[in-house]
């Protein structure tokens, strides 16, 4: 169930994050996320926290990304990393081309 939802959400053209509101990166990413002018529905934030499945959901993140923390960033189905790796692609200026190839922002 839990890889049928993350297969779901990552689907199609929108940035997905999976978080836990009281984690400082994924407060990070979401923080530089927000800088960015998105079409309405292309960005998703999805807390982790109090859902029954969170357990297999971080178990299938590992499987999928090498990674079982959170946050975990999808632009499209790419897996990008987590806060810190969200942070240095927006200070290096690569975070806006990403977005803008797969046309989530306005």
């Amino acid at each position: 169930m839990a890889q049928q939802f993350v297969q779901t959400k990552i689907k199609g053209d929108k940035v997905v994050i999976f978080i836990k509101p009281t984690c400082s990166y994924c407060i990070m990413a979401k923080d530089v996320l927000v800088k960015y002018k998105f079409k309405p529905g292309h960005l998703e934030c999805i807390d982790i926290s109090d859902r029954s499945d969170m357990g297999s959901m971080q178990d299938y993140f590992l499987e999928l990304t090498g990674e079982r923390t959170v946050p975990r960033v999808f632009i499209g189905e790419e897996c990008i990393g987590g806060g810190s790796d969200v942070a240095a692609l927006h200070k290096n200026g690569k975070l806006e081309g990403m977005l803008q190839s797969i046309g989530a922002l306005q």
